[in-house]
Order: C-alpha cells, then sequence, then structure tokens
C-alpha cells in the first residue's frame, strides 16, 4: 500500500459554475468530498499507528522505562505529525479539516500500540 496523502487530490469537489458567496464574509465557500477526507484521515491514522509502533520498539530496544518511556511516545507522536504536515505540504486544508486533528486524533490508540510494542520488546531484549 503507498501512502501518499496528496492522492486525493483529484478526489474533491469543485464547483463549475460561480462560486457560492456566504452573506458574511464573501468569500467563495469550499466544498468537500466526505469519502476523500475520510480517505486521508485512514492514511494519516495508519501513519500515525506505524509511527506509535515503531516509536514502541525503539523504546522497548533502547531499554526505557517509566517516564522517560512515555515522554519518547510524545516525541514520537508529535515527530510523526509533523511529518505528516510536512508531507501535506502549504495546502494541508485540502486534503484534512484541521491540522489539530492530525496531533490530536488517534491519541489513544496510537498510545496502547507503543505501549503494546514497548513492553514486548522491553520483555524480549532486556528481560529474557
Amino acid at each position: 500500500m503507498v501512502l501518499n496523502i496528496s492522492v486525493v487530490e483529484s478526489q474533491i469537489l469543485t464547483n463549475f459554475s460561480a462560486p457560492q458567496m456566504s452573506s458574511k464574509k464573501q468569500t467563495p465557500e469550499q466544498v468537500y468530498n466526505p469519502a476523500a477526507i475520510q480517505h486521508n484521515m485512514s492514511i494519516i491514522e495508519y501513519c500515525r499507528t506505524s509511527g506509535a509502533a515503531l516509536g514502541g520498539i525503539t523504546a522497548g530496544i533502547l531499554g526505557l522505562t517509566g517516564l522517560n518511556g512515555f515522554i519518547f511516545f510524545v516525541l514520537t507522536s508529535l515527530c510523526t505529525s509533523t511529518l505528516i504536515l510536512f508531507k501535506a505540504g502549504s495546502k494541508s486544508k485540502r486534503y484534512i479539516l484541521s491540522k489539530r486533528s492530525i496531533y490530536i486524533g488517534g491519541f489513544f490508540t496510537c498510545l496502547f500500540t507503543y505501549i503494546l510494542f514497548w513492553t514486548f520488546l522491553y520483555g524480549l531484549v532486556h528481560v529474557y
């Protein structure tokens, strides 16, 4: 599976007639394809889960324990989210609805994945 955030660029709906103007700001309204946004969010979730697994593997091999391991998770999560935004480029609004969803979305899912791989690799390397 090739991970490419810009794959949905052609799936965003465009309005070929005159753009509708909102009554307050007099700016054209954006029209989004919900299926494309959902697809992008699933790709982002896949990237974040993979990053959490790799971070957990790294923390387990390094032998991080306690608070150091959780700080490493936060750093890994921030790094992964920043790399996703970097990949999306300056036009990230075309692919997702908010940048906040990249940083906060799926936090606990990734945390559980991180803990699973962290404890498993720590046990394999340092206990047995």
